[in-house]
């Protein structure tokens, strides 16, 4: 247990005090259950203390705070941090669930670029946008790192609603500069480039306190060298993230190689154009050597594990445990709408699909526990968008993004049949909850859920 300073009295009027279970993840243990803990959360939405529940006349003399005001949970409640979606295509929503009969580049071909073309459109534009934001959020998203498209006005938007709402967002207007899968869907360099300033340009000056833009280079088949390279500047030059695609399908890979033949992998495409930074988040890396997660290990970048979409296009099994062995952040996204669900909840259970698929194909593989996808889903997207000192964990001085979860929850999803440890509990939410177990959500102390 850890305390800050205590606060001022006039402070100590806008303190939130929980009491209850919390759960939560650190580097060295993916599970750490605190029962009967006493959470603060100061007028700034950071966490200011936390302590142990018997203490309380202790801690609210300390902080100022009245004993009577402390929010109680139920013994079938629980506290968890906000769950990190690291990859999503909140253009692709209007189509999720369906479209998921062909492979990637087909499906990019058939699907995908038609319905992104639409986004001129900024009715179109609000209209999806605001369903994506709204349902991330109901089903416990707390960060979202979010694929628009090349459109710089409807990805502002995005910006917007996702302000508007409550979450916390990184928001990338898509490059691309060639595309021979869909001609008309594409820009100039020169515009592309041009417009992704004024994205940056404009959504920095809205001055959104957790809404900040990344640098979206679709991927290496859809951007030229010269593209790319100029991108690694903006995005030096302003000290934002990137976040592109890498290594999903085997075709993919294949063309890459015929596109860039003077590179030796995918990742040497990326790493010759700058693009691997501290700040990088890559989609998927199914097919990614050893050679390739040094490099990744070496510059500092993340990927962003999303099975729904791998095993929905039938684009590979990424091997979580190796990625880990050679020390590579990653956390997990939903990649609406290769991946049918925008659950990060489904994610987690699609990790440990995935995990067990890879067990089945090989008995010495060491399957994922689900303390680690829990892990993954929290701390770990937060580490991978380098945003674990803000998020991820419940540690005093972090924003407190968090869910509350009620496993009994009437007319939901789980029975309970037994008094099961708070441990059992969070395991039976994991693989059986859904947002009617999720009361309440919270981004930065701000109650966002109810909406």
């Amino acid at each position: 247990m850890a305390a800050s300073k205590a606060c001022s009295s006039s402070a100590a009027t806008n303190f939130k005090v929980f009491r209850g279970t919390f759960v939560h993840s650190t580097q060295e243990e993916a599970l750490v259950i605190l029962e009967d803990a006493l959470l603060g959360v100061d007028s700034t939405g950071k966490i200011s203390f936390v302590e142990k529940g018997p203490e309380l006349e202790k801690v609210s003399a300390k902080f100022g705070f009245n004993p009577s005001a402390v929010t109680q949970l139920s013994p079938q409640e629980f506290f968890m941090p906000g769950l990190v979606d690291t990859h999503i295509h909140a253009a692709q929503y209007s189509f999720a669930g369906t479209a998921l009969d062909l492979p990637l580049l087909d499906w990019l071909q058939t699907y995908t670029f038609p319905v992104e073309s639409r986004y001129s459109d900024l009715e179109f534009a609000r209209q999806v946008y605001t369903h994506v934001v709204k349902r991330t959020l109901r089903n416990g998203t707390t960060t979202a790192c979010y694929f628009a498209t090349i459109h710089t006005d409807a990805s502002l938007l995005l910006g917007e609603i996702a302000n508007d709402f409550g979450q916390r967002a990184l928001v990338g207007k898509v490059c691309m500069d060639r595309n021979g899968l869909h001609e008309h869907y594409k820009e100039e360099t020169q515009e592309s480039l041009d417009e992704t300033s004024r994205f940056i340009s404009e959504l920095i000056k809205r001055k959104y306190p957790l809404v900040k833009p990344v640098v979206t280079p679709r991927f290496s088949v859809s951007c030229t060298s010269e593209l790319m390279l100029k991108l690694a500047e903006v995005a030096r030059n302003n000290n934002l993230h990137i976040q592109s695609h890498i290594s999903e399908n085997k075709d993919e890979v294949a063309l890459v190689q015929e596109l860039f033949p003077e590179s030796e992998s995918y990742t040497d495409v990326y790493r010759k154009h700058n693009l691997l930074t501290s700040k990088t988040i890559m989609a998927h890396g199914c097919y990614l050597s050893d050679e390739e997660l040094k490099i990744f290990h070496q510059t500092g970048s993340s990927l962003a594990h999303c099975p729904n979409s791998n095993l929905s296009l039938c684009s590979g099994l990424l091997d979580v445990r190796k990625v880990l062995s050679h020390k590579v952040k990653l956390g997990l996204g939903t990649d609406v709408a290769g991946g049918y669900s925008p659950s990060m909840l489904d994610a987690v259970r699609r990790t440990r699909d995935t995990s067990k698929a890879l067990k089945i194909q090989d008995p010495v593989h060491q399957t994922l526990t689900w303390e680690e996808t829990f892990r993954l889903a929290t701390l770990g997207g937060s580490q991978a968008l380098s945003m674990d000192d803000q998020t991820g964990n419940f540690v005093v001085g972090k924003d407190f993004d968090a869910l509350r979860v009620n496993v009994a929850a009437p007319n939901g999803p789980i029975d309970l049949v037994q008094d099961d440890g708070p441990k059992v509990l969070l395991e039976k939410f994991l693989n059986l909850g859904d947002d009617r177990n999720i009361l309440e959500v919270y981004v930065a102390g701000r109650k966002v859920v109810p909406l």
